[in-house]
C-alpha cells in the first residue's frame, strides 16, 4: 500500500492533440508515470487519490484551439486530461483540507493528482447511505446545475406545463423529479426507447417521447403539450429548440444549461422562430452551476433527505477502470451512455 512520501506509478489519460468536431478515442491515450506522493513545502496544494471521474459534455470544449466556456482552462496536448471527480486526499498543505478528506472538484484523469487550483475543491461530509459516487452527478455539479437552473432561473409552479431535452441525462433526470415533486406536468425526451421507458417508469415523468422517431418535431410537441410550455429546460439546442418556441405559452420560461446537438457543428443551425420571444413575453436565460456555488449547503439539504427517502432515485452508468474513460467520454456525443456517465478510477 502506498504511503505519503512514496513515488509510484500514476496512470493517466494523455490528450493528444486539439480537435475539430467530435472527440475520438484516439484523441486520448493512456500512459503511465510516476508521482511523488507528497505536497511540495510550501505548497498550498492538495495530493488527492482519485475515485471516481465525471464525464461530462463540457469536456469537448476543453480540447479545442479556440476559446470556449469563459472562466475554465484548457487541455495542453501531451498532459492529462481534466474534469470534475471525487477524491481522497493523501497529503495536503492547504489548511481546510487534511489527508483522509474526501472532496469534489477539477481533477486530472489519472490515478493520483496534485491539485493546485483549490478554490473550486469541495469537502465532502460523506455518509455511508448515499454512494459516493453520487458526488460526480446528482450531488455535484450536476446537481448543482439542476438545482440553480429549477429553483434560481426558471422556478416552476404547482400545475405548470414543464419539458426537458437531453431528459434522461445527468442534469435532466433530476430537473424532472424536482418538478414532479412540486406538482408539475413533466415530460421530457430522449434518443432511444429504453430512455423513454427509463423516463416513464422509474423517473415518474407523466409523459416522453424518442426525438429521433418523430418526423414532425412540433407535431410530438403538440401532442404531448395540448395547452402548451410553460418552462423548457435546454440541453439540445436546433430543430428542438424551434419547435419549443412555437409552443411556449405566454410568460413562459427557457432555461439554457447547453446545446448539445450545435456543440460539434462547423456551423451551428440558426433558430427560425425566435420572434416567439417577444410575442408570447417569454424570458429565456442561460446559466451555469458556477454562479450558485453559495448556495450548495442549501441544495444538500434538500436533496438529500429526497435521496434518502426514496423521493428521488439517480441512475449512473459506470464504465471501470482508467483506461475505459475515454470511451465513456466520447460516447457521450452518440448518447450511449444510459444515465449519468461516470468512470471508477480503479474497477470496483
Amino acid at each position: 500500500m502506498a504511503r505519503v512520501g512514496d513515488e509510484v506509478s500514476n496512470k493517466q489519460v494523455i490528450f493528444r492533440d486539439y480537435v475539430a468536431g467530435f472527440p475520438k478515442e484516439s484523441d486520448m491515450y493512456l500512459t503511465t508515470a510516476t508521482i511523488k506522493l507528497k505536497v511540495p513545502q510550501g505548497s498550498k496544494a492538495v495530493l488527492v487519490k482519485n475515485v471516481y471521474l465525471s464525464c461530462d459534455p463540457l469536456m469537448q470544449f476543453f480540447m479545442r484551439d479556440v476559446e470556449g466556456p469563459d472562466g475554465y482552462n484548457y487541455y495542453t496536448p501531451g498532459s492529462p486530461i481534466f474534469g470534475y471527480g471525487v477524491g481522497k486526499v493523501l497529503d495536503s498543505g492547504h489548511p481546510e483540507f487534511k489527508a483522509g478528506d474526501l472532496v469534489w472538484g477539477m481533477t486530472g484523469w489519472e490515478e493520483y493528482s496534485l491539485i493546485t487550483k483549490t478554490e473550486g475543491l469541495i469537502k465532502i461530509k460523506h455518509t455511508d447511505d448515499v454512494p459516493l459516487s453520487y458526488y460526480t452527478g446528482i450531488l455535484g455539479m450536476a446537481g448543482m446545475t439542476a438545482y440553480a437552473g429549477f429553483y434560481e432561473v426558471a422556478a416552476p409552479k404547482k400545475g405548470e406545463y414543464v419539458f426537458i431535452s437531453a431528459a434522461s441525462g445527468a442534469v435532466g433526470q433530476l430537473i424532472g423529479q424536482f418538478a414532479k415533486l412540486t406538482g408539475c406536468y413533466v415530460v421530457g425526451s430522449a434518443g432511444s426507447k429504453e430512455k423513454v421507458d427509463l423516463l416513464k417508469n422509474k423517473l415518474g415523468f407523466d409523459e416522453a417521447f424518442n426525438y429521433k422517431e418523430e418526423h414532425d418535431l412540433n407535431a410530438a410537441l403538440k401532442r404531448c403539450f395540448p395547452h402548451g410550455i410553460d418552462v423548457y429546460f435546454e440541453h439540445v439546442g436546433g430543430k428542438l429548440l424551434d419547435a419549443v418556441l412555437l409552443n411556449m405559452r405566454h410568460y413562459g420560461r427557457i432555461a439554457v444549461c447547453g446545446m448539445i446537438s450545435q456543440y460539434n457543428l462547423h456551423e451551428p443551425e440558426g433558430i427560425k422562430n425566435l420572434m416567439e420571444i417577444g410575442f408570447k413575453w417569454i424570458r429565456m436565460q442561460g446559466y451555469t452551476h458556477r454562479n450558485y456555488y453559495h448556495l450548495y449547503p442549501k441544495f444538500l439539504d434538500l436533496v438529500l433527505p429526497y435521496i434518502r427517502q426514496k423521493k428521488i432515485v439517480y441512475v449512473e452508468d459506470i464504465a471501470q477502470g482508467l483506461e475505459s474513460g475515454p470511451a465513456a467520454l466520447v460516447g457521450l456525443f452518440t448518447g450511449r451512455n444510459f444515465g449519468k456517465q461516470l468512470v471508477a478510477v480503479a474497477p470496483e
